[in-house]
């Protein structure tokens, strides 16, 4: 993989991380989950170019097939989860890196790094106030049973459905900048999308959507023509949350 220009990879706690650090000192930075194929933004023409016109630092950590759980996967780590990798490590090295505080940093990703974004940040909405989630794949106990490493993750299809980001809303402590998009092609996770929408509107909890762009269904077609929308929510979110903080 050739980095785009601005990136650069090392490791946190052992594990691979990459980063972007941006032409100027930033006041905020995106932690970005990577789908189940991997794809990190460290080789994405589009998202480096937006990331940069934004002045956005990024952090890419590496979660294998994790599902970004706080569930133990033997290909990750035998004792560690990917979610208390983030919080317990990735964070705090992006604060550290950049002199930023919590609430300078928001979370998102695509595909299972968006579900996993979504549900981190309804878990824990004081440590990710501003989140984002491009084609999630929040119905993903739809693939328990298929081989794949969820099998291992959860012991049945009901308990990987009960640790869904839908299953983690709290009625009274979410995120406040909640942000999330689904190509309506996409047959696999639209309704998905489409129910967690549902959801948050008869909780009465704020959030933006966009569930009618098309732009190639599933697709990285589809990812990149959402990176400018979503990275300019996160940016408008963050300048927000620093405002109500001065």
């Amino acid at each position: 993989m050739k980095l785009q220009p601005g990136w650069s990879r090392d490791t946190v706690a052992g594990k691979s991380v990459d980063w972007f650090d941006p032409p100027a000192k930033g006041r905020f930075a995106l932690l970005y989950l990577h789908p189940v194929g991997q794809e990190s933004l460290a080789d994405n023409a589009v998202f480096t170019e937006l990331l940069t016109q934004f002045n956005l630092g990024c952090c890419a950590p590496h979660g294998g097939e994790s599902w970004w759980a706080g569930r133990i996967c033997a290909t990750f780590d035998p004792t560690l989860t990917a979610a208390q990798h983030i919080l317990e490590n990735v964070q705090p090295a992006m604060r550290e890196r950049w002199t930023l505080t919590t609430k300078a940093i928001a979370i998102a990703g695509i595909s299972m790094g968006g579900q996993g974004a979504l549900r981190l940040a309804f878990q824990q909405p004081d440590r990710f106030n501003v989140v984002a989630g491009i084609a999630s794949a929040l119905d993903y106990y739809e693939w328990y049973g298929r081989g794949t490493p969820l099998d291992a993750l959860y012991k049945s299809r009901e308990a990987c459905r009960q640790d869904t980001a839908l299953l983690h809303i709290q009625p009274d402590r979410y995120p406040k900048h909640i942000w999330y998009a689904c190509d309506p092609n996409d047959e696999e996770w639209f309704r998905g999308n489409d129910r967690l929408d549902e959801k948050l509107r008869a909780m009465g909890i704020p959030h933006s959507t966009d569930l009618t762009s098309e732009a190639g269904g599933h697709s990285w077609a589809y990812f990149d023509a959402m990176a400018a929308p979503m990275l300019g929510f996160v940016v408008k979110s963050l300048e927000a949350e620093a405002r109500r903080l001065l």
